[in-house]
């Protein structure tokens, strides 16, 4: 049992793993959900039964073993959200393909980064997505696209002999380039003729490599995308994903009767982990709103499908519910979601509770390289701890709170979160020295996050360890200022952030968007403060702003808010060897 006086707690658990690959998984809930709606996605006008997806993912499977491609290979995908996003997503699970997850914001040096880095052997591709020429940026890196024959023309020499021909000086291991729209590519294949290129043979050859494939193997690469150094490419297992994305669903309630609504992207952990690998674990629906976030598409693809549960980052749900429209839609079918990502504001929370009929809405905490979720709410948890915390250790994993020698620290203490379990990745591909970085021998997965757990196992994060603020000597956690500063009635949404300080070593500045109509200066936000916090938790530096630098998937860059901040205060920032 965990220690009722130290940051220890561990998921016992009489729910057994699943022990099966993705495949399996998938292939189960199509035998005993045939006509149930597997995915809606509004934006193609699609609706798909379980029995015609698996049709599509098994044609794909089949199309990509006919390129020659073989279980271990590297297969990207380079797209916002849609169909073939998640038809990808399982083929190249059936087929034993591993598939690495290209964020749809990368450009010219993140792509070439992240193809080279894996060694990918195709790329799936959409053709633009929010003003970006995907097409463009390919032929720009790749110039020997342009050198071979049309796809046209390819396609009748027989499925994958023109694609196949590719061979690039700048991309040694790519041979495959297969974009998802109709016209003809020049050097690349069509998803569409991708789908009808598998033979017999090839269908065959699919069905005797499941028998070969382990849950242990790694399926998935996704990049990490930290504020310094390269991208690291957290390798994940069947094991890893497929079981995380099952248990999510277990706390949730999940069951064959949902509708998932996902308008988190498909590329991070969010979106292919708790929205698609929770829905075929427990035969639910996945619908899709939009390719990429939009509010408004949200407020209508739940309300019209009459979805059961909605996901999002709090960013999503503070749009959602400040849109102009927003009572206008019947969200009465609501009843469970999860908001994660980035802290969880409570006022927020607390709103969509009451004013979305999500009685049931969770908070969920993890990171990419535990696969994701580690701690999670649960529907029978009271209010306060739906909003105060991250909920409880999640089944089959173990957590610690340590401080900066390692040691576990006594219950309500802050330090680093460390979680150990079948979650943790089986590293950074092709970069041990991050990876023995990263996860200790023990085991232990070192998060970088400050998180503190309560008597009752609760856990709560307090910031990142990067992101604590030390002013003259105290240390404050920018959450805790955060929190407050969401009471104020004119503040829609906030972010604090530490800056230099000749004097103090770092200054607190708050970043704060306003609801529409209102108006705040420095002076009145401070004077809100005093008496209600401590002298050094109030804001020295109070910008108002539309919007926050992001990052794709919603997260606040709070890096790229220091350096733009320093360079309009013309601060001297101390650096140390």
């Amino acid at each position: 049992m965990s220690s009722p006086t130290l940051s220890y707690v561990h998921g016992a658990s009489s729910t057994p793993f699943l022990d099966t690959t993705i495949g399996q998984a998938f292939d189960r809930a199509a035998d005993r959900y045939p006509e149930r709606e597997a995915l809606v996605v509004r934006h193609q006008s699609i609706r798909w039964t379980y029995a015609k997806l698996r049709e599509r993912v098994d044609r794909c499977a089949a199309g990509l073993l006919s390129l020659g491609l073989e279980p271990g290979d590297r297969v990207g995908m380079w797209s916002p959200n849609n169909a073939e996003w998640t038809v990808t997503q399982f083929a190249t699970a059936k087929a034993g393909l591993i598939l690495v997850n290209i964020n749809p914001a990368y450009r010219l040096s993140e792509l070439e980064y992240a193809l080279n880095k894996v060694g990918c052997r195709a790329l799936v591709t959409a053709s633009s997505f929010k003003g970006s020429d995907y097409i463009g940026i390919l032929r720009e890196l790749v110039p020997e696209l342009d050198e071979a024959e049309p796809d046209a023309v390819q396609s009748e020499a027989g499925p994958g002999v023109g694609p196949g021909a590719l061979k690039s000086e700048r991309f040694p291991s790519l041979e495959f380039v297969i974009h998802l729209g109709s016209d003809n590519e020049r050097g690349m294949m069509r998803f569409g003729d991708l789908v009808d290129a598998g033979t017999p043979e090839d269908e065959r050859r699919l069905n005797a490599i499941a028998d070969t494939l382990q849950f242990d193997d790694p399926i998935n690469i996704q990049f990490t995308s930290g504020t310094t150094g390269l991208p690291k490419g957290a390798t994940l297992t069947h094991h890893n994903i497929l079981n995380n994305g099952y248990f999510v669903g277990e706390v949730m309630k999940i069951t064959q009767e949902d509708r998932i609504c996902i308008p988190v992207p498909l590329y991070h952990c969010f979106g292919m982990v708790l929205g698609n690998l929770t829905a075929i674990t427990h035969g639910s629906t996945m619908v899709y709103p939009s390719e990429g976030f939009e509010p408004e598409a949200v407020l209508a693809a739940a309300s019209e499908e009459r979805c059961t549960t909605l996901y999002g980052v709090p960013t999503m749900f503070i749009a959602e519910l400040e849109h102009p429209d927003f009572g206008s839609y019947d969200l009465s079918s609501l009843r469970t979601g999860i908001m994660a990502g980035s802290s969880c504001p409570i006022e927020v929370m607390k709103r969509v509770t009451s004013e979305m009929h999500m009685d049931e809405v969770g908070i969920a905490y993890g990171m990419t390289e535990t696969s994701p979720a580690s701690f999670q709410t649960a529907p029978d948890d009271s209010l306060e701890r739906r909003v105060g915390t991250v909920g409880s250790i999640h089944p089959h994993v173990e957590v610690k709170i340590v401080d900066a020698d390692g040691r576990i620290v006594p219950r309500g203490e802050p330090g680093e979160l460390l979680t150990r379990g079948y979650l943790v990745m089986l590293g950074y591909w092709d970069d041990a020295e991050r990876t023995a970085e990263a996860v200790d021998a023990a085991g232990w997965m070192h998060t970088g996050d400050l998180a503190t757990i309560d008597a009752e196992g609760y856990g709560n994060i307090v910031g990142r360890i990067k992101d604590m603020i030390i002013r003259g000597g105290e240390n404050v956690y920018p959450r805790e200022v955060e929190e407050f500063l969401y009471g104020h009635p004119d503040i829609e949404d906030v972010q604090v952030i530490g800056v230099p300080d000749e004097r103090f070593g770092e200054q607190l500045c708050a970043w704060i968007k306003l609801r529409d109509g209102t108006s705040a200066t420095t002076e009145q936000i401070q004077d809100f403060c005093k008496g209600q916090i401590a002298h050094f938790k109030i804001p020295h530096y109070v910008k108002i702003v539309d919007s926050f630098p992001m990052t794709v998937t919603g997260k606040v860059q709070k890096f790229m808010m220091r350096e733009q901040m320093i360079e309009e205060l013309e601060l001297r920032e101390e650096r140390t060897a």
